[in-house]
């Protein structure tokens, strides 16, 4: 069964058909169809994320996920939540992990409260106008560090240390990362979903 993935993030698109394979599915990224990106106006992960799926399902034609994620800083008050992957984007400016990465230990100094949690939301609709989408969220607590630490991943993971992993979410393998990761635990909840509101689908897949 092909699903849209309303988002042009490569990284994403590796992460989530890794997880949605053994299913059937295989994903399409929205701008190989010539989907725009959609606007992202609201202060929530689940109604960016909704806002998303419907767009890419509207403009392509077929069943769509999108995923809204990023990492909630408690000394930050939950910054910089839905605005995580623009945090220290310049108007008009192109989008920069290091420049945010940089902003956060910033924002960060002399804050004794490190606790941080990256947050996704999963949104699946199977046309743009489903009057009951499938929302599933992952939550994946950790501490931000000092410094940078870790090659691996992107975005914020050089910074998200896992405590019960002893480890950065960078220095992860993809493996280890999809067994743990908030997008991993949504995903999960994602695919329960699906099993059971979608069955009829899957069978076709």
């Amino acid at each position: 069964m092909e699903l849209i993935l309303a988002s042009n993030n490569q990284n994403k698109l590796k992460e989530l058909n890794a997880l949605l394979s053994p299913l059937g599915f295989h994903l399409l990224k929205q701008g190989d169809l010539k989907i725009p990106e959609a606007e992202e106006p609201f202060d929530t992960f689940v109604e960016n994320a909704l806002t998303k799926a419907c767009h890419a399902a509207r403009l392509g034609g077929k069943p769509a996920i999108a995923d809204d994620s990023g990492i909630c800083v408690q000394a930050l008050g939950g910054a910089p939540g839905v605005q995580s992957a623009r945090y220290a984007q310049q108007p008009d400016g192109p989008k920069s992990d290091a420049a945010n990465n940089e902003l956060l230990l910033q924002r960060m100094q002399g804050q004794a409260d490190r606790q941080a949690r990256f947050v996704c939301a999963l949104v699946a609709v199977r046309h743009a106008n489903d009057p009951e989408p499938l929302i599933a969220t992952g939550r994946w607590n950790g501490e931000i560090l000092h410094e940078l630490r870790g090659n691996g991943g992107f975005g914020y993971d050089p910074l998200m240390f896992i405590p019960a992993l002893g480890k950065t979410v960078a220095e992860l393998d993809a493996h280890e990362k999809n067994l743990h990761s908030h997008r991993a635990q949504a995903m999960q909840q994602m695919l329960a979903l699906m099993k059971s509101y979608w069955a009829d689908s899957l069978s076709h897949a």
